[in-house]
């Protein structure tokens, strides 16, 4: 029989993972998690011997991946913070092995199996499977979630760009034609723990750049489930030489004069009662220190003076709303317990 209260965690050495870690160790409502590991860690017996800041938190205890193991262990939930690829073979395992999942990958984000193939250079996902996927953005999609078997993780940069612009665009506000300028931001643990030359600390540091123009894997997100016209958007991304957090400044205009009165409205309307989302102050903007470890989105605007330029800008950590922490948030909703538990 499957315990809601126990979970099991697959991939918990990398940053997201590590971030998840921390986060389900002092979960009020789990009884405790257990991580499975494989590869060169597949033999550690506690997480805390590869993070030693876990000292102290409860108990960590480590396994030998083993879809098998999980099966028979009761745990209720899987949490999966691993490869693309590895989420693709794990996924349908443990969804037959009766547990739900909370997948932080990419495999299982789109209805449409061939738009993963095309944008993430890999097979297909299970088509059947990502059907029944409901896309794990709880602002938008919380009334789905009680129900769910597989939760898709959104991607941090699309949790960004889509909480900023979604608003405006279903209030029917966007002038499409004039296009929307995406321009976005992300700390260097955006690009994962596995060593590459683009991340080394000298390419990094004292240093900023553009990269995956036109071609970043989370623009089909953005093009979905914010509401706006896929040939209306250009979306950038950019590597700051910090460790987390990402900052998207979204650069449109409005169909008819407005002021700043009632934009403000449709935000705060539109986000109502939904915790994890801090709305600013007409003509505030939020920074990077406000939102990094932390599981807020924050967003804030500016109306120039004609009501109808606008610049609204978005600040959330990419490792908590943008990966760890919107996974506990979608599990809070999985399971019926308060939205941030485990995150305030």
């Amino acid at each position: 029989m499957k315990d809601p209260r126990r979970v099991a965690v697959i991939g918990a050495t990398g940053y997201s993972g590590y971030e998840l870690a921390r986060l389900l160790l002092r979960h009020s409502k789990i009884e405790r998690p257990t991580f499975y590991l494989r590869g060169e860690n597949a033999q550690t017996r506690c997480l805390t011997h590869l993070f030693p800041q876990l000292r102290g938190w409860g108990e960590a205890p480590c396994r030998p991946l083993s879809v098998d193991a999980i099966a028979a262990s009761g745990e209720g939930t899987a949490f999966l913070a691993t490869p693309h690829e590895a989420s693709l073979e794990l996924v349908p395992e443990l969804l037959r092995a009766g547990l739900r999942v909370v997948d932080l990958s990419g495999a299982f984000r789109f209805h449409d199996p061939q738009t993963f193939a095309r944008w993430y250079k890999l097979p297909q996902p299970n088509a059947e499977l990502t059907k029944q996927a409901i896309y794990g953005l709880p602002e938008l999609y919380s009334e789905m979630l009680p129900d769910a078997n597989l939760v898709a993780n959104p991607g941090c940069y699309a949790t960004s760009v889509i909480l900023g612009l979604r608003p405006l665009a279903e209030a029917g506000w966007i002038d499409m034609s004039r296009g929307i300028v995406a321009d976005c931001k992300s700390g260097a643990s955006g690009a994962g723990k596995e060593p590459k030359r683009e991340t080394n600390f000298v390419e990094v540091n004292e240093n900023f750049r553009a990269y995956g123009v036109f071609t970043h894997r989370h623009t089909p997100e953005v093009t979905e489930h914010a509401g706006v016209d896929a040939d209306s958007l250009i979306f950038t991304t950019h590597l700051l030489p910090v460790e987390r957090g990402i900052l998207s400044t979204l650069s449109f205009w409005l169909g008819e004069p407005r002021n700043p009165a009632e934009v403000e409205a449709v935000f705060r309307k539109f986000y109502a009662n939904r915790p994890m989302v801090r709305i600013w102050p007409a003509g505030q903007l939020p920074e990077l220190q406000h939102a990094t470890h932390t599981n807020f989105c924050d967003l804030g605007f500016a109306l120039d003076e004609t009501g109808q330029r606008i610049v609204v800008v978005s600040c959330l950590d990419n490792l908590g709303k943008g990966a760890a922490g919107q996974a506990v948030q979608n599990f809070n909703w999985m399971q019926g317990h308060s939205e941030s538990t485990g995150l305030i």
